[in-house]
């Protein structure tokens, strides 16, 4: 007896197959496909997916949940687009391994505004506990990647220097355990302090060890560095032809200055040829969106938050602060959000530049200020990424799905709600710029395959039932600049290890995601 059968469907498997009209039955938590006639076939529950496509759930390579999903376990936005498994831990920013508890509570206010600051018990220590924490108490699967950041702040504290061959011996220890307790790779965000006080040769001693390990390196380049073009994506291939590392570099997109598409693409391209394993992930939309400590010098950031917020508030330092904060950028582009003081409410959406004036300061006071007084917790997004230059990115075969979505403020970037319904409705079926098949692969099996997952991303006997069935022709995200709690529609049913989590378009409340830990089977 089958606990669930889905039928009438066409079955898409994940491997860019042409898809094939199969029924597919769902035991505990296994997948098995059926061809021909299924009428003998037994089950607790029969799924009509006449007209729909039934293909594997998607993934999520690049998500900003970690804590707000742990406040918000339905994951509502998410798991309305299909998504049954997120990567937590990118950019560098990862949630364990903390030593200290200090030192977990000074990342979480580092990073809120990028993640959030969700009023929840975070009491963890080591991956393992950490890991558990989500272990089927959160509506979607999660893979974890440790960053840089903690690895450093264990084995050195906060501050920008170079690490003793004992502080980096200790990294790579902690690395190892890590990775046996379950993460996938390495990531870092050489935007982020602290772990962007790393130079390239400890980035490499490091994944040497992921190479050991059979990890990868997911990084956040450092996009100040050399010609702030395609420099800091050199980098990160110079880390992997030295390390030995598969490198997957984040969020690649063009130039939205230069409109240089191609040349970024080539280098990743060139790179395969030269025998590199490198790939990418990149965002359908043309906003991009991180805390706003990151327009603070590096070297303001030094010794974690309370030091952080000691600079703003001194004369002296924040008068240095000033003169560095560039003031040549789009600030009318770029808006705030994530306010928790009442009186700063009235600058939720707003851009900076609205806000400045509003407040009769410079921009750089207002950022500062605004940092002080909201405990560095405020978050942006921005639209001036070139619209043109996206397909470019989306449709290439090294791409894979990461919406860096911010799950954060009333006006967050419409990738919260949107990432994979917009690249179906508009890349694949109005713009016809892939197939639909490839798209799906680039969503399912190619992303479990980077990630090390062997029983996720593929429709097969055998395989884990993560499933979504969905109407191509109807298929829509809704979710804009200015309404963006806008739930993507078309998605019928979202099925995570056997249990349905999205039920005719409506969430269940089911909680079935588990911790997926490097190349086991859960």
């Amino acid at each position: 007896m089958l606990d669930l059968l889905i039928k009438g469907g066409m079955v898409l498997d994940g491997a860019a197959n042409p898809g094939i009209h199969a029924a597919v039955g769902v035991e505990g938590d296994t997948v098995s496909i059926h061809r021909g006639d299924v009428s003998g076939l037994k089950a607790r529950r029969v799924l009509d997916a006449t007209g729909r496509v039934v293909c594997p759930g998607f993934i999520d390579v690049h998500a900003h949940s970690a804590l707000m999903i742990l406040a918000d376990p339905l994951h509502y936005a998410k798991v309305h687009q299909g998504v049954t498994t997120e990567l937590y831990g990118i950019d560098g920013n990862s949630y364990a391994p903390f030593r200290k508890q200090q030192d977990l509570d000074w990342f979480i206010q580092m990073n809120s505004g990028l993640e959030g600051w969700p009023d929840i018990e975070a009491s963890w220590s080591t991956v393992a506990e950490y890991m558990d924490t989500y272990d089927r108490k959160i509506a979607v699967n999660m893979a974890y990647i440790v960053g840089n950041s903690p690895i450093r702040i264990n084995a050195m504290g906060w501050d920008n220097r170079k690490p003793t061959r004992k502080q980096m011996d200790t990294q790579k220890a902690l690395l190892r355990e890590a990775m046996e307790e379950g993460a996938v790779g390495m990531s870092t965000g050489l935007d982020y302090p602290p772990g962007a006080y790393a130079d390239t040769a400890e980035l490499v001693e490091l994944s040497k060890e992921l190479t050991k390990l059979g990890g990868f390196y997911h990084t956040h380049v450092r996009y100040l560095l050399g010609d702030q073009h395609l420099d800091p994506f050199r980098e990160a291939i110079d880390i992997g032809k030295r390390s030995g590392s598969p490198i997957h570099i984040t969020h690649l997109l063009g130039n939205w200055k230069l409109k240089s598409s191609q040349a970024h693409l080539d280098l990743v391209e060139s790179s395969r040829d030269e025998g590199m394993d490198v790939t990418f992930d990149c965002f359908p939309y043309q906003y991009g969106a991180t805390r706003l400590i990151v327009f603070l010098p590096h070297w303001a950031q030094e010794g974690g938050p309370k030091k952080l917020i000691e600079r703003l508030t001194s004369p002296e330092t924040r008068k240095r602060i000033n003169n560095e904060i560039d003031n040549r950028f789009e600030w009318d582009r770029l808006w705030l959000m994530y306010f928790k003081r009442a009186k700063n409410k009235k600058y939720e959406g707003r851009s900076v530049a609205d806000i400045a004036e509003m407040r009769k300061q410079s921009i750089a006071d207002t950022i500062c200020d605004l940092l002080v007084e909201e405990d560095l917790r405020i978050s942006w997004t921005v639209d001036n990424l070139d619209p043109e230059s996206l397909p470019d990115f989306v449709v290439h075969p090294l791409q894979m799905v990461g919406s860096d979505a911010l799950l954060l403020g009333d006006f967050p970037n419409p990738m919260m709600y949107g990432t994979f319904p917009i690249i179906l409705a508009r890349h694949v079926r109005r713009e016809r710029k892939m197939s639909l098949p490839e798209a799906i692969r680039k969503m399912t099996s190619y992303p479990a395959q980077r990630l090390g997952i062997p029983d996720r991303g593929l429709l097969k006997d055998g395989m884990k039932a993560d499933i979504v069935v969905f109407d191509v022709e109807h298929i829509e995200a809704h979710s804009t600049r200015y309404k963006p709690h806008q739930p993507s529609t078309g998605i019928d049913y979202v099925i995570v290890n056997g249990k349905v989590v999205v039920d005719h378009g409506k969430h269940t409340g089911v909680l079935a995601g588990r911790a997926l830990r490097r190349g086991k089977t859960v």
